[in-house]
């Protein structure tokens, strides 16, 4: 049996002493100066545009601290808020207080002053081994024996041990930022590691890993000056690639932009004829895409077209990501449909060209054009097209990369990672491998997880509905009564003069 495999200030203001430092008894025809410190937060996301506030109004900064945290989006998935928060000591204007009241005021200063001497003597606890060691523990074991090759998107940092962690034989990873059109070179240190542990852990750089392209890059931009940043951008990850040995680089074609659809497709070929003599080994994989808007690749014709004008065909490939081609209209759910989408595939693009796939359910219905992913089983997909999936024999041994959505509320209500998902859904879409689908144990379990999302497919089902009864109600729209009747006569007059006709 074949090996199984599982499846990112100074301010010069202050140097003045009667400004940095108040005197503690005023004159009554000067103004008191209080120190107050004060948190001002800064939330942005990777749109441009986006305005920050500030609750406080700040007269000048005596010192600063910044750090930055990043939390995921409540609306995507694939979309981040930074988080920047500054604390800072501001000096704000106050007018003469009576006496009782600046004996009020330096009490409170003074207890304030206790607590923030307390808060100082408080530090973040470390973790001890034992708490270190408890994170780094499998969360499941990686199956020895199988042909399934698993993956999720990590970073190159840690990248394997994070595969490890949740038992996958084959991973998918970011090799820069995502937000940044340029990135910092890859450090030897970490290409040499990457390598290493490649080899210790036994991973085939060069067919179970799947780096994924930025999400900035469009090979389809008509913009010379543009274009060219597409491409270096796109460039650069190709060229790190082969750095660390892996062979598949998978991307996103991109988008007309309104443009002609062949004219965009000529340019997405042209950036790839020219990325392929600027490299020497690496396979682009196109991945195909849901169809909203101006996207590129929605359709196996797509794909076809873009390949025909590869001048080296055996650089590039095919992504098949499940949820994509669902809501691009390719049913996956029944054998009988399941069969017929991959027929159209073999005989439009070639099952030779297909070098991996993304694994994910879908949380709209067939044909909805609309890029969600759910987790496996508790879409409008279901278990039996994951069923179909995994035992569909030219899939095998290639590498599957869950996009699946992982963050969970916490207690308090924030969202956080719960890598267990994908290792728990890595071990279930295993167990589907030779499974009978007819059985009571499977079909109870469709069931179940088909309940977890009952009340997601219910509320996008809604939108979809929503979104064709408009589109409906513009193609019919009721016309008014004067041109109904006006329309009324037209077609009287037209059958009269057809009778009149046929009398002669």
């Amino acid at each position: 049996m074949p090996r199984r495999a599982t499846k990112q200030s100074d301010d010069p203001a202050l140097e003045d002493p009667a400004i940095a430092t108040p005197s503690t008894t005023p004159r009554k025809s000067r103004k008191a100066m209080k120190v107050e410190e004060t948190e001002v937060v800064a939330i942005s996301t990777k749109s441009p545009g986006t305005r920050t506030s500030r609750a406080t109004k700040q007269v000048y900064k005596e010192e600063s601290e910044s750090e930055e945290e990043l939390i995921e989006s409540p609306k995507k998935s694939s979309a981040k808020l930074k988080i920047n928060r500054v604390k800072s000591k501001v000096v704000v204007e106050e007018k003469p207080k009576p006496k009782a009241a600046k004996r009020k005021a330096k009490a409170e200063d003074d207890e304030n002053e206790g607590a923030d001497a307390e808060e100082k003597k408080v530090t973040k606890k470390r973790k001890t081994k034992e708490e270190k060691e408890a994170e780094a523990m499998p969360l499941a074991a990686r199956t020895a024996i199988g042909t399934l090759k698993h993956a999720m998107h990590i970073g190159v940092q840690n990248s394997i041990n994070n595969s490890l962690h949740i038992g996958g034989n084959a991973f998918a990873l970011f090799l820069k930022s995502q937000r940044k059109w340029t990135s910092p070179p890859l450090a030897p240190e970490a290409r040499d590691q990457f390598k290493a542990f490649c080899l210790e852990h036994k991973y085939d750089a060069a067919k179970h890993v799947l780096p994924h392209g930025s999400y900035l890059v469009n090979l389809a931009q008509p913009d010379p000056e543009k274009a060219d940043q597409a491409y270096n951008c796109f460039l650069d990850d190709l060229q790190r690639c082969e750095t660390l040995s892996i062979k598949l680089y998978n991307f996103h074609p991109g988008s007309s932009g309104g443009n002609p659809r062949p004219e965009a497709i000529a340019r997405i070929a042209a950036q790839l004829n020219k990325a392929h003599k600027a490299t020497r080994t690496v396979v682009t994989v196109l991945e195909n895409m849901a169809g909203a808007g101006n996207i590129i690749g929605s359709t196996w014709e797509d794909l076809r077209d873009i390949i025909a004008l590869v001048e080296d065909k055996s650089r590039v490939g095919v992504c098949i990501d499940t949820c994509h081609s669902f809501a691009a209209g390719y049913d996956l759910r029944s054998p009988e449909a399941f069969k017929k989408t991959m027929d159209s595939f073999s005989e439009i693009v070639g099952m030779s060209y297909l070098k991996a796939l993304h694994l994910n359910d879908s949380k709209t219905p067939l044909s909805s054009n609309r890029d969600l992913h759910a987790n496996i089983g508790t879409g409008f997909l279901g278990l039996r097209a994951f069923h179909n999936v995994v035992n569909f024999s030219p899939f095998q041994d290639l590498p599957m990369v869950l996009e699946t959505p992982i963050d969970k509320k916490g207690a308090d209500g924030k969202s956080v990672e719960d890598k267990g998902v994908w290792a728990a859904e890595i071990k279930l879409l295993e167990s589907l491998v030779g499974a009978d689908a007819g059985t009571k144990d499977f079909q109870e379990e469709e069931q179940r997880l088909q309940d977890i999302g009952a009340e997601e497919r219910k509320k996008f089902q809604g939108q979809v509905d929503k979104k064709k009864q408009k589109t409906l109600d513009t193609m019919f729209k009721k016309t008014s009564p004067k041109k109904k009747t006006k329309a009324k006569k037209a077609d009287d007059g037209e059958e009269d003069g057809s009778e009149g006709g046929c009398s002669h």
